[in-house]
């Protein structure tokens, strides 16, 4: 169902891939932006971006589930993270790694942006991911 490829020709990313290939006719959910928010709204981890992270995948596994999926069937995601600091961009990281999110590994982004959509984030990631029959 997916293929994922890291293309020999070009540096081994370190714990994504380069390219996923999903068939035709696969049912694929494209997730909204998970941010550090709780069930009740409230900014979770306020300064720290690695806690932060770690409520995002938490939410993120929240939508997986909502629609039938996991972080096995991610395909891609993009994670964004209030910073020019390449050792907190690093750290965010590291959460995505051990979310289980890069075991395909995943074809992924990192970006550092200037700010996001809520006071005080300083995380957030969309996805896409298959959902299995």
């Amino acid at each position: 169902m997916i293929r994922r490829v890291t293309v020999p020709g070009l540096f081994p990313p370190p714990a994504y891939s380069h390219v996923s290939v999903v068939e035709a006719g696969t049912r694929l959910a494209f997730l909204a932006g998970s941010v550090p928010l709780d069930a009740e709204g409230d900014l979770v981890g306020p300064g720290d971006p690695v806690r932060q992270a770690e409520q995002v995948i938490a939410n993120l596994r929240e939508q997986l589930d909502a629609v039938g999926s996991d972080p096995a069937h991610v395909v891609t995601t993009d994670v964004y993270v209030v910073s020019a600091d390449p050792a907190v961009l690093s750290a965010v990281w590291a959460v995505v790694e051990a979310s289980g999110l890069s075991a395909g590994p995943h074809s992924s982004t990192l970006i550092g942006v200037a700010c996001l959509g809520y006071t005080g984030q300083l995380v957030e990631i969309t996805a896409t991911a298959v959902v299995p029959d």
